[in-house]
């Protein structure tokens, strides 16, 4: 029986240790390796593991604000090949910023809960994000306005450039209707354009540097307005 009790305690002990383990910084339990990801809706469950697993999803957090994560991209057909992305993240109260050297290049996670087994996130949008979504806003009232009218005769149609790439330049060309109501519909173009130019110098947009080839003229397919190079 002495033996057995022995053998119980040493069993014990060493779960203990082995929890403990893992545990790498006590004054801030986000740092160490998260795994086991559990989705419910908006939120997602990790679980604490020792080291990143070599077929699964999981997620590093280092003291120097370095940021890993262990995915399988967007493929979703077996079999899978998992590999690391690397990134920095920052922590702000309870929401973590990470930015990473793939799309998307930067989320946010409002933390939930924290515990030394679990860590309990949910998605928020950074103000990159937000500002991004106002710009696609804006852009789809363009385009509503651009193509309110079918193109039956392309003597009445024309086009302007839209967007700014960060390297200067337009993102490409846009047919509309000359019936419509153009100065509105060139302001809201010039609106966007600018608030475009403005988002990259404030995130440090990144671009290549060609040209959008200017098209030549409109022509009209089955009522819809096609741009000729």
């Amino acid at each position: 029986m002495k033996k057995i009790i022995s053998l119980l305690v040493l069993l014990t002990i060493f779960s203990c240790e082995e929890n403990n383990s893992v545990i790498e910084n006590p004054d801030n339990l986000l740092i160490g390796n998260w795994s086991n990801a559990v989705y419910d809706g908006e939120k997602t469950t990790f679980s604490r593991v020792n080291d990143l697993p070599n077929e699964n999803y999981g997620v590093t957090f280092k003291t120097d604000e370095t940021y890993i994560e262990r995915t399988s991209g967007w493929c979703g057909t077996p079999p899978l090949t998992f590999f690391n992305i690397d990134g920095n993240y920052q922590l702000k109260d309870s929401l973590i910023t990470v930015t990473k050297n793939s799309y998307p290049n930067i989320f946010a996670w409002r933390i939930i809960s924290l515990s030394e087994s679990t860590l309990v996130v949910k998605r928020e949008l950074t103000d990159q994000e937000i500002e991004h979504r106002k710009l696609m806003d804006t852009f789809n009232e363009i385009s509503t306005l651009a193509y309110s009218l079918p193109c039956n005769d392309a003597a009445n149609w024309t086009f302007v450039g839209y967007g700014t790439k960060a390297c200067g330049g337009f993102q490409g060309y846009i047919a509309y209707s000359k019936n419509i109501d153009t100065v509105s519909f060139l302001n809201k173009v010039e609106n966007y354009n600018k608030a475009e130019n403005e988002y990259n110098i404030k995130f440090n947009i990144i671009s290549d540097c060609s040209l959008a080839p200017k098209p030549t003229a409109v022509i009209c397919k089955n009522g819809y307005p096609t741009l000729k190079y």
